[in-house]
């Protein structure tokens, strides 16, 4: 369980890789991520796709976006809890300060690993109900 100040210090990091974004209104994703960026967060999209979201180039990888943009402040990962665990390694090699696993993405093991690289780990919330916390 994380503490109120350990989810703020987390939602105050500035670059956000957004595992899942696409351009897709209908996705959750895509309004975390608007909500993201009018909190003046960067997001880059990560999609197989690598489609342009909110003016932000994505890319089909987390490494690839690593090398053309360096490394994320937080990995931020809206895919179901079985696949989830991928990209928290991901996340670690890419040089990540913190995970964070969307509401209903739940995954001990992969949080466990997170930790255990020294990254921050918020698991099963969600960055813009968070921000709308007074």
């Amino acid at each position: 369980m994380n503490t109120s100040a350990e989810i703020q210090d987390v939602l105050a990091m500035p670059t956000w890789f957004v595992v899942g974004l696409g351009d897709n209104p209908e996705r959750d994703a895509y309004w975390v991520a608007r909500t993201l960026q009018d909190h003046g967060r960067r997001i880059v999209p990560i999609y197989p796709r690598a489609e342009v979201v909110h003016g932000e180039q994505g890319y089909a990888t987390i490494a690839e976006a690593a090398l053309a943009v360096g490394p994320p402040d937080v990995v931020d990962v809206f895919v179901r809890a079985d696949r989830a665990g991928q990209f928290a390694d991901q996340a670690i090699a890419a040089g990540a300060k913190a995970v964070w696993f969307q509401f209903g993405v739940v995954d001990d093991a992969a949080a466990a690993r997170v930790e255990a690289a020294g990254l921050m780990m918020v698991m099963d919330r969600c960055p813009k109900v968070e921000l709308a916390r007074p």
